[in-house]
């Protein structure tokens, strides 16, 4: 898979890369040391974790797949930084039983709350991973993405279902297990300990928008970006949005 800053990929992370490097930035500078500890929990082949430690810090990443771990391992090598990063095998579940609590400055929680029971579970055991005013990114699926997806794909009984199901699911053969509102992520965020500096719409248009207008259209793709780019941090678009970020900080 491409990285954050290849033109293509950055339709579905560069709004989440962005806020994340400033993030890094911020907890560098108050730490006073170039080099953080990062948590990737779920963090598969090393979508975020490689570019990570292409800044210079030091990246461990936790997640269930053997194949995917493999494929960091791989990929961590090709871009040079292998002895910056790290695979372990486990999930959220039993984080602690892989990783120390309480020992890093950023946690990644990318893509994994929507295989947990247990949402306030979920959040709680990423926080705790936290050192005291560390870091953390979290990004899932979000209802009202899917509600607009399925309504504009003319499937309208399985947009209501999904605006109406408690885990913003549009039927049996839905592949996602639940999506949240923003309302929900912040909450279980706020309860966990963390206080929220930021929530982001991700993918507001670009899975909306036909792959062939972006591809062959002369600076299609660069207004694309700056159009998500403008409207992530825009309350009403978050509701619409295909994923859900929060960013926030674990407090002392």
């Amino acid at each position: 898979m491409s990285d954050p800053m290849r033109p293509r990929a950055a339709l579905r992370t560069a709004v989440v890369w962005d806020v994340l490097e400033e993030a890094l930035d911020r907890r560098v500078k108050a730490t006073g040391t170039d080099a953080l500890d990062v948590l990737d929990t779920g963090g598969g082949s090393g979508n975020f974790a490689v570019p990570v430690a292409r800044l210079g810090h030091r990246v461990t990443v936790v997640d269930p797949s053997p194949n995917a771990l493999f494929a960091l391992e791989r990929r961590a090598a090709e871009a040079g930084v292998a002895e910056r990063v790290r695979g372990v095998q486990g999930d959220i579940h039993g984080l602690f039983d892989v990783v120390e609590r309480g020992g890093y400055d950023a946690v990644l929680c990318h893509g994994v709350l929507e295989y947990v029971e247990d949402l306030a579970e979920g959040v709680r055991n990423a926080v705790d991973a936290l050192r005291p005013a560390g870091a953390l990114s979290l990004l899932a699926a979000g209802t009202g993405g899917a509600v607009l997806a399925r309504a504009l794909a003319g499937h309208f009984t399985e947009a209501r279902r999904a605006l109406t199901d408690p885990d913003g699911r549009w039927g049996a053969g839905d592949p996602m297990p639940r999506r949240f509102t923003a309302e929900q992520l912040t909450a279980a965020v706020t309860a966990a300990g963390v206080d929220v500096g930021a929530v982001h719409g991700v993918r507001v248009f670009a899975d909306l928008v036909p792959g062939v207008l972006v591809d062959t259209e002369p600076g299609a793709l660069d207004a694309l970006l700056q159009l998500e780019a403008a409207a992530a941090e825009l309350p009403a678009f978050h509701s619409v949005a295909t994923q859900l970020h929060v960013l926030g900080e674990k407090r002392r």
